[in-house]
């Protein structure tokens, strides 16, 4: 990665949060990657985890539908229960994150996901169990409020983990796995219905669930920086010079101007690498009050209401994620009934057009999405912007609503299956890129922001 020099006499620190030069990238990942104790497998295994994670937790969250119809029949439940369960379960959706993710900053990541898997075992139990309405709605409520964490501690980890030129690839990968968990099990759950009965679908699901937590138990290592606590912070050697053989030769000590930095950044000194045992610690607490984890939960509001890019964000990534989750409750509750007569299989086959444009639009844009921002920052003298991002946006939003249009028109008119399955691929196929340019624009502009105001809470509990 080449770029153009910045001025020296320019003044990053009034640039705006997120905004780098290439320069300065290019020495951080070669820092990094120099210094750091993470090997490229150990970062592919965790990532792989957590995408394993992402994966089981939006089947369990979507693989109900299919079942609605057996259900209907077997418990009487009524399709107007059905939704307004499911709906409870979406509005959980929204309240877990701020419930849990104190206690991944605080914790550390790994015991969440740990505790989260387990507790999602236990829900897939409850709901291959399931005999009343009450059951319904709080295996709803209790299976959202653990898989709420899905999307947001998989976006700590991907900035825990990986450099700014790598984070729209790894978003674009998180995307399609949760669509990819979202349809395929809905596909899944409607032949393991017809072929074992509904209730085998929790079973299954609680299987896979335990192997992802077993899993995470022996293979998943905390991401999360803390600092030493042994009296070792690290040691910085200052910035190396090169100096010609020929005036060591002559013992010639050379003037200011003919040193030739090396490394214009110093060099971090790192302490060695913990053990196999220690790096599988069940939690990583950070200093400060148990009592001062109120502070990281109305943070996020905080920062929402007061930075209008971050609102935005939420909106346009809410409005995608809820659009998505709609699809699948109209077509499990219209295409059993009349004119289309499906039954669970066939239901489930309907989530294959919108995995296939998942798919076909995620391939289209993960390997342009970090290397457009490359290319636009060259453009820039150097300098990169977290907006360069938001290019992509103008190719794929008029998609988006399109697609709506025509899946709700299909459906409201009882036109045809293939019409219904050509406005759900076309969802598939904007999701994607939408979603992702979203959430990578929020890390990359606002994660300087988010620790300086952790720091802060931190450094309060501390005084206190």
């Amino acid at each position: 990665m080449q770029s153009v020099s910045v001025p020296h006499n320019d003044d990053s620190s009034a640039w705006p949060p997120g905004t780098v030069t290439l320069e300065e990238l290019r020495h951080a990942a070669q820092g990094a990657e120099g210094y750091e104790k993470w090997l490229c497998w150990e970062k592919n295994l965790n990532f792989g985890l957590t995408l394993l994670y992402s994966l089981l937790v939006f089947a369990l969250i979507s693989a109900i539908t299919p079942t609605w119809a057996p259900m209907n029949i077997e418990l009487g439940f009524s399709y107007e229960t059905l939704q307004n369960s499911y709906a409870t379960g979406t509005a959980a959706l929204g309240v877990g994150a701020l419930l849990f993710i104190p206690f991944a900053l605080k914790y550390g990541r790994r015991p969440i996901y740990i505790l989260s898997s387990l507790g999602q075992v236990a829900v897939a139990i409850w709901a291959a169990k399931m005999s009343s309405t009450a059951d319904l709605y709080l295996i709803q409520v209790f299976n959202c409020l653990f898989g709420s964490l899905a999307e947001v501690i998989v976006q700590m980890t991907i900035a825990d983990v990986f450099f700014v030129h790598q984070r729209g690839l790894m978003n674009n990968l998180y995307i399609c796995t949760m669509t990819i968990g979202t349809s395929m099990s809905a596909l899944v759950a409607g032949y393991i219905t017809v072929g074992q009965g509904w209730r085998w679908v929790w079973w299954w699901t609680a299987i896979c669930m335990g192997i992802c937590l077993i899993l995470f138990a022996f293979f998943y290592e905390e991401t999360k920086f803390v600092p030493p606590t042994d009296g070792f912070a690290g040691t910085i050697q200052p910035p190396i010079h090169s100096v010609s053989k020929a005036m060591i030769d002559r013992d010639v000590k050379p003037d200011d101007d003919q040193l030739e930095p090396i490394d214009s950044l110093a060099t971090v000194i790192m302490p060695p690498r913990k053990t196999y045992a220690q790096r599988l610690k069940p939690w990583y607490t950070t200093s400060g009050s148990v009592t001062k984890l109120a502070h990281h939960s109305y943070q996020p509001l905080l920062v929402q209401c007061t930075i209008p890019a971050v609102l935005y964000v939420a909106i346009l990534y809410g409005l995608v994620t809820a659009a998505l989750q709609v699809s699948v409750t109209l077509v499990a509750t219209y295409m059993p009934a009349p004119p289309y007569n499906f039954n669970a299989a066939a239901v489930g086959l309907m989530s294959l057009p919108p995995l296939i444009g998942n798919v076909i639009g995620t391939a289209l844009t993960a390997p342009f999405s970090d290397r457009i921002i490359l290319y636009l920052a060259r453009r820039n003298k150097g300098v990169y912007e977290p907006e360069m991002r938001l290019w992509l946006l103008l190719v794929f939003a008029p998609v988006f609503p399109a697609a709506l249009l025509l899946t709700g028109y299909a459906l409201g008119k009882g036109m045809s299956w293939p019409v219904v399955a050509v406005g759900l691929g076309l969802l598939g196929f904007a999701m994607p890129p939408i979603a992702s340019v979203a959430l990578t624009y929020l890390t990359d502009a606002y994660t300087d922001v988010s620790i300086s105001l952790a720091s802060r809470i931190r450094y309060a509990d501390k005084m206190q």
